[in-house]
């Protein structure tokens, strides 16, 4: 072999190597309780790092997807006790808050919410505020738009999912995900004080209530994945920075049902069902199903990613 080979090898091997080590491993917890409620987001994953500022969330089709004949989307309360109370009052509104060839974004306010709180909301320089429920739409010319992400401004609730594959008209939502300080109010919330989304670069800025900022930048949109990248402006360092909540009453009743994680150091996958993960370290994390479910059939499964500092 060259010299020059040699030295070509060597240069891959050292950016190999520091490509490894910038990812930086992650704390997951499992806060997760049974449940015979498939409404009830029981499955309560979060992740944990003094350091982490940056890191990647993708929305992916099940396994099964190419299976699927006929989607099972509705509601189930079965065994279901709601505690939750929505007695806060609101006068109903849909605000159309931008519009053009390829993005629709809807604000929404409910008649009741369960949070009194009212979050300033901007979108392209136009201020407005009260929406519970934030939706983008996705547009190509000769289809219908399709709605890929919802933002709950009022406890920082996000959820993506992917375009439907061609066999299907539309697919559901399931996983839900949290950014930021995440604190216990009923449930795990995330209190924003002020968004702002930028339709020309896909990004929203989010303050917190508890200090900080983040970014959050749509960086795919397609028929395999919703991708979004996260930068924080500084670590959260005295509690979990991003979570995932979830539903699982059986292995063929649920949103996430297995938790896999890619330990440092290690050229493998784990895996746990998500009522027995113990939690762990990693550098990557899937919360997904193995078999189809017969609520929620489509959801997507969840990876984070790309962990750093």
């Amino acid at each position: 072999m060259s010299r020059l080979a040699v030295a070509f090898l060597a240069s891959l091997a050292c950016l190999a190597s520091s490509a490894q080590a910038e990812q930086a491993s992650v704390r997951i917890s499992n806060e997760s309780v049974p449940t015979l409620c498939a409404e009830e987001d029981n499955v309560d994953l979060r992740f944990h790092s003094p350091s982490v500022r940056r890191f990647r969330i993708e929305a992916q089709h099940p396994a099964v997807i190419g299976a699927i004949v006929q989607d099972s989307t509705a509601p189930d309360f079965t065994n279901c006790t709601i505690t939750d109370k929505a007695d806060h009052r609101f006068t109903p509104r849909r605000v159309v808050l931008h519009d053009d060839a390829t993005l629709t974004v809807v604000g929404i306010t409910f008649d009741k919410f369960w949070r009194p709180e009212r979050v300033p909301v901007t979108v392209a320089g136009r201020r407005d505020e009260g929406f519970h429920l934030v939706q983008l739409f996705h547009k190509e010319r000769g289809r219908a738009p399709y709605e890929f992400l919802v933002l709950y401004p009022v406890d920082g609730y996000w959820r993506i999912k992917p375009r439907p594959p061609r066999h299907l008209r539309d697919i559901v939502y399931g996983t839900s995900f949290l950014v930021g300080p995440i604190e216990v109010m009923q449930r795990p919330v995330v209190n924003l004080v002020a968004i702002a989304f930028d339709p020309a670069s896909m990004t929203f800025d989010l303050t917190f209530k508890a200090g900080g900022t983040a970014k959050l930048k749509v960086d795919a949109v397609d028929r395999q994945r919703v991708a979004v990248e996260v930068a924080l402006d500084q670590p959260v360092v005295n509690g979990p920075f991003a979570g995932l909540r979830s539903m699982y009453v059986a292995e063929t009743n649920a949103d996430g049902a297995h938790v896999h994680w890619r330990a440092p150091g290690e050229n493998r996958w784990h895996q746990s069902p998500v009522m027995d993960f113990q939690g762990g370290q990693g550098i990557e994390v899937r919360l997904g199903r193995n078999v189809a479910s017969r609520h929620n059939t489509s959801s997507p499964d969840h990876l984070l990613s790309a962990f750093q500092d």
